[in-house]
């Protein structure tokens, strides 16, 4: 949502950047805030003005859909900034420009952008004032050749340069029409360049030709079935063709597709959706995959259509072969794909290391091919993580443990962090219960690294404490006390 659309109708609102107002809506223009002015001096004309940060990726998304509708009706469209766009119509196509203009505006509208205000005329700069003056939902076109005297009684702020335009104003040239009036030798002298391009502005000359942004290629690929099946196998069969023209149509553009959204119609609404990632970048077998293990892990019921979209693709040339080739690359990527398709999509899991204090914490699993969501960064301190090396085995749940001092007491860590004797013996349960398990006499320990977890939380809240334990027979353990009770966490082999 652009950040002047969360306030109440009326209310004046101005978007800045750097301490300067980049842009504003009527009600802040009626009370005197332009384009380019300083902070101090907008809310100096304007007490009442809401002041909203520039925030350009949420501005660029709203104004996206709007360049999409656009383009629909005339390709070509060339984005000046966000809110504020250009193109070359066709007007004989709809009858002349006001009738082109019209269908436009009536087309944003449909969107839910009622403010829409349309421009026609020689130039940019000419067109987007004329834009400017125009009614909402309306047009306003500059006759051919006109651009000059349209533009001759509108105010020096025009230009939208503060500098230039004060020194203007002290010179006595409060309208366009008198700076263009003005030998543009002159005006290059005193100016310079910039000046120079301003001057053939006012004067309705337009330099800059409109770069239109190029329609990007339609790379999604569909598959209608009539009939409906629903079994999964001749669907992933009827699919290949569809998955190899996806394939080929990429890399005509030189684009390889390394995550895809496959959508599932049953009975024309959407009943599955997922997005899927490949380590490499996807192959037609690679898709027909992803189609049966999504249908497998849920059957929306017949199947009528499936869609492949490309949601990320790169370069062909970034995942081409080196000059010594890919070949063993090649092979693990297929013999893994292979199993995960016998053993299922979850069969097959990459493991890697994320941020966390516990060896448990730190270990994250996601299917192969698939990146993890959730990530905890580790490169954060984690306060009370176990220093290296780190344990070779880590369990799946912590085992039953015991360790004493030298009289039998159980060793206890204090509230401030301190154990009440030194460990002398341990026991450790494997298969037998902890009761039968040998005692093992402690060679050396380090400890403890007390943590308390979601303190803030009583329900969710820890207090534990860890310690690295080593057995005279070599045996080294990761072990944790919680409430008096210890547990072995971990071995290191």
């Amino acid at each position: 949502m652009s950040p002047m659309g969360d306030h109440p109708a009326g209310t004046p609102v101005a978007v800045f950047d750097k301490g300067m107002v980049l842009a504003c809506n009527p009600p802040a223009r009626a009370d005197g805030v332009r384009r380019g002015m300083r902070r101090r001096d907008a809310q100096s004309r304007c007490p009442g003005l809401v002041v909203a940060d520039h925030r350009p990726e949420s501005d660029a998304r709203a104004f996206e859909d709007i360049l999409l509708a656009i383009e629909e009706l005339s390709p070509g469209v060339a984005p000046l900034r966000p809110g504020l766009c250009a193109l070359r119509t066709e007007a004989q196509f709809y009858g002349g420009e006001a009738e082109a203009a019209a269908v436009i505006a009536e087309r944003l509208v449909d969107l839910g952008v009622w403010d829409v205000r349309l421009g026609v005329a020689d130039g940019l700069f000419a067109a987007e004032q004329a834009a400017r003056q125009a009614l909402a939902q309306d047009v306003l076109v500059v006759p051919a050749g006109e651009s000059a005297a349209f533009l001759a009684d509108l105010p020096i702020e025009t230009l939208d340069a503060p500098e230039l335009v004060s020194l203007l104003r002290r010179m006595g040239l409060t309208t366009l029409g008198a700076f263009a009036r003005l030998s543009a030798a002159d005006v290059h002298t005193r100016f310079g360049s910039h000046g120079a391009l301003l001057h053939r502005y006012a004067r309705g000359l337009d330099p800059h030709p409109i770069s239109r942004r190029a329609v990007p290629p339609e790379l999604t690929a569909a598959l209608t079935l009539e009939p409906p099946l629903d079994l999964v196998d001749p669907i992933a069969f009827s699919l290949r063709t569809t998955a190899e023209r996806f394939v080929t149509d990429l890399a005509a553009y030189g684009l390889v597709c390394t995550t895809v959204r496959i959508e599932v119609d049953s009975n024309a609404v959407l009943g599955s959706a997922r997005s899927w990632m490949h380590p490499r970048w996807f192959g037609a077998t690679d898709l027909i995959d992803r189609v049966r293990w999504q249908l497998a892990a849920g059957m929306p019921g017949t199947v009528d259509g499936v869609r492949l979209i490309p949601e990320v693709v790169e370069p062909l040339s970034d995942h081409a072969d080196s000059l010594f080739g890919g070949a063993p690359d090649d092979r693990v990527v297929r013999g893994i794909s292979r199993v995960q398709g016998m053993v299922g999509h979850e069969g097959v899991l990459s493991v890697a290391v994320q941020g966390g204090r516990s060896p448990a914490d730190r270990t994250l699993t996601a299917p192969w091919g698939e990146q993890a969501s959730n990530v905890r960064p580790i490169e954060r301190a984690w306060p009370g993580r176990i220093p290296a090396p780190a344990p070779a085995t880590v369990f799946t749940r912590p085992t039953e443990a015991l360790v004493v001092g030298a009289e039998g007491q159980p060793v206890v860590v204090t509230g401030r962090g301190s154990v009440t004797c030194p460990p002398e013996r341990f026991r450790v349960s494997s298969d037998a219960p902890l009761e039968s398990a040998p005692w093992q006499p402690v060679a050396s320990w380090a400890g403890p690294w007390p943590i308390e977890e979601l303190w803030w939380d009583e329900a969710t809240s820890r207090r534990i404490a860890r310690f690295q334990v080593v057995g005279v027979d070599g045996s080294a353990w990761l072990m944790v006390v919680e409430n008096g009770k210890w547990f072995t966490e971990a071995r290191y082999d």
